[in-house]
């Protein structure tokens, strides 16, 4: 599997979840984010623990540790050859469930209509 196109999801008002969450991070932290999504963007569908995991509901992260912070980048993919970025967090001890399920319905939004709530860094 070649490189795939990695994106962010934008909601109907045009704010950007994912950004909105990577911005206020640590430099360190961004950097290290910033090797996660190129290693996504390389490998695909084909990365696997301990970069990224499968979490449920065609969800999936990537795992960036820093210090004691767990941040995760939650993402789905659309086709074979996207990667649509939902959101982050910073976890304890495992992703809220209730963060699985944003994610989820953002997968459902992006499907029905994907033009809308694509956006993609210049």
């Amino acid at each position: 599997m070649g490189r795939i196109q990695v994106v962010m999801y934008r909601e109907e008002d045009g704010s950007v979840p994912f950004l909105d969450w990577f911005d206020d991070l640590p430099e360190k932290a961004q950097d290290k984010c910033r090797v996660r999504l190129e290693r996504l963007a390389a490998l695909g569908h084909e990365l696997r623990r301990p970069e990224a995991d499968y979490l449920r509901d065609n969800i999936y992260e990537l795992r960036v540790r820093l210090r004691n912070a767990n941040y995760r980048m939650l993402y789905f993919f659309h086709g074979r050859a996207m990667a649509v970025l939902s959101h982050g967090v910073v976890k304890e001890h495992r992703v809220p469930p209730n963060e699985i399920d944003r994610a989820a319905d953002r997968k459902r939004q992006f499907d029905r209509d994907p033009t809308r709530h694509t956006f993609a860094e210049d």
